[in-house]
């Protein structure tokens, strides 16, 4: 396999993560149990303005980038301004799972856990078909890696003071429009420690079948 070829690959990888992620971000969304952190905001405010969760989505995820470069200044890795072109497609891609799981309005209880726990395996997924493609990062992992390096902190940690801010941001927007909680809900508190958890067991499953050697052998630096 060539270089180029390598390149073009783990590129099809990302993106696929993107698609799925998005995909798994809509079931949430749509499972009526509260949406997941780092959406959390863009939801809530495609609740009030004229703009679509989409569209709400790739904003934030252009602002991430800015807050990263501002972070990290001269750090800044220059491959990683690619990541401008991340924000489009995940919008476009959260607004294609929204209409295509349209039908989704689950009202008993357990079916709105099925639809949180089939939407964040997708999420899982996604997130770590991006990690394995290992070229560009999502604005809003990057962010928190930023903040993390800035600061010396462990990721983890950031991350979850990091979706916290999110959900808390949400919280008040919605309180102060509306007079009370919307897009907040336990969903949204599970799928901080399950979509990580997931992720762990998608990583390990790839492993066992040695999925990255498979598709790439050549390591990118």
């Amino acid at each position: 396999m060539t270089r180029t070829q390598n390149i073009i690959i783990r590129y099809i990888i990302l993106f696929t993560g993107l698609l799925i992620m998005a995909f798994g971000i809509a079931v949430v969304a749509k499972s009526n149990s509260g949406t997941t952190p780092i959406s959390s905001v863009p939801f809530v405010l495609s609740l009030i303005f004229p703009i679509t969760f989409g569209q709400f989505t790739c904003l934030l995820s252009i602002l991430f980038m800015i807050a990263e470069f501002v972070i990290l200044g001269r750090d800044f890795p220059k491959a990683q301004l690619w990541q401008i072109i991340i924000g489009p497609f995940f919008g476009f891609f959260t607004d294609l799972g929204m209409y295509i799981f349209s039908p989704l309005n689950p009202s008993a209880y357990w079916a709105r856990m099925l639809a949180l726990l089939i939407g964040s395996i997708l999420m899982a997924l996604g997130i770590y078909l991006q990690v394995a493609a290992n070229v560009i990062m999502n604005p809003g992992e990057g962010a928190v890696k930023a903040l993390a390096y800035k600061f010396k902190i462990r990721f983890g940690s950031v991350k979850v003071v990091f979706d916290a801010v999110l959900g808390i941001t949400a919280l008040l927007i919605s309180v102060v429009y509306f007079g009370d909680i919307r897009g907040i809900r336990e969903g949204t508190i599970v799928s901080i420690f399950l979509v990580g958890f997931l992720v762990k067991i998608w990583s390990r499953i790839a492993n066992y079948f040695d999925f990255e050697k498979k598709l790439y052998p050549i390591k990118m630096k």
